[in-house]
Order: C-alpha cells, then sequence, then structure tokens
C-alpha cells in the first residue's frame, strides 16, 4: 500500500467522523430552565438530556437527576440566596419543567410548594454537620 492510499483513507475515515458528528447522533438537549441576573448574564441554568434533568452553574454542571421537583427547588434556592443577598435575578422556567414537577408532588400526594419544602428540608439534613467544639 503506498503511503498516498493510506492518507486518502484517513481522510476519508476523518470526514466520516466529522460528518456523524454533525448529524447529531448525540441526544438532544432540551433548555428548560435560566437564572440571570440584570445584566443578562446566565448564573444557573436547567436541561434535559435523554430524560435527565441536568443542572448548571457557573458554566459547570453541578448536578443531575430523574426529579423535575429537585432540580426546580435548587434553582429556585439560588434565586432566593441571590435575592437574599440584594442581587436581583429572574428565573424563566417551562411549562413542561413545572408541570412534571407538579406530577411528581401529586404523586406523593403534596403540592408543589409544600413538596419543594420537603426536598429542601431533606436537603438540609443530609449535609455533614459543622465541627463545633466540644465540651
Amino acid at each position: 500500500m503506498s503511503i498516498q492510499s493510506k492518507a486518502r483513507r484517513d481522510a476519508r475515515r476523518r470526514k466520516a467522523e466529522r460528518e456523524r458528528n454533525r448529524r447529531g447522533d448525540a441526544p438532544a438537549i432540551e433548555p428548560h430552565a435560566e437564572l440571570r441576573d440584570r445584566d443578562d448574564n446566565l448564573l444557573a441554568g436547567i436541561v434535559r438530556q435523554s430524560g435527565v434533568w441536568v443542572l448548571g452553574m457557573d458554566g459547570r454542571i453541578v448536578g443531575s437527576s430523574d426529579s423535575a421537583a429537585q432540580v426546580l427547588m435548587l434553582i429556585r434556592r439560588a434565586q432566593r440566596l441571590h435575592d437574599e443577598k440584594g442581587v436581583p435575578v429572574k428565573l424563566v422556567y417551562s411549562d413542561a419543567l413545572r408541570d412534571e414537577a407538579e406530577l411528581e408532588a401529586a404523586a406523593h400526594g403534596k403540592s408543589l410548594a409544600d413538596y419543594e419544602k420537603q426536598l429542601e428540608d431533606e436537603m438540609a439534613a443530609a449535609q455533614p454537620a459543622t465541627q463545633g467544639t466540644v465540651q
């Protein structure tokens, strides 16, 4: 086999790989929520990919869950924390995210607000205790 034929074959393989990547063989990412500051900078967001809710903050994925209520509670908590610091933010989320979260809450026999409160309490209880002085 000549060097030229190997180079052509390798070029065809690279081109085919680029075409596969361009076609979108990857699962679609659906945006569902955005938390933005007053300058319209994205602070946090929620997307859904392959049926999993993914929460991102500061350009990084910080968690994922099958629970729409859980990720909605987390982004609302981030909104409250910014508001408490006096930093105005705007939260926009999709009807699909809200509807899934409400269905999940109803399955647990609660309203969405009550279920989010329960999730927040569970999260607070699961955090490690701060070390204090022992007397």
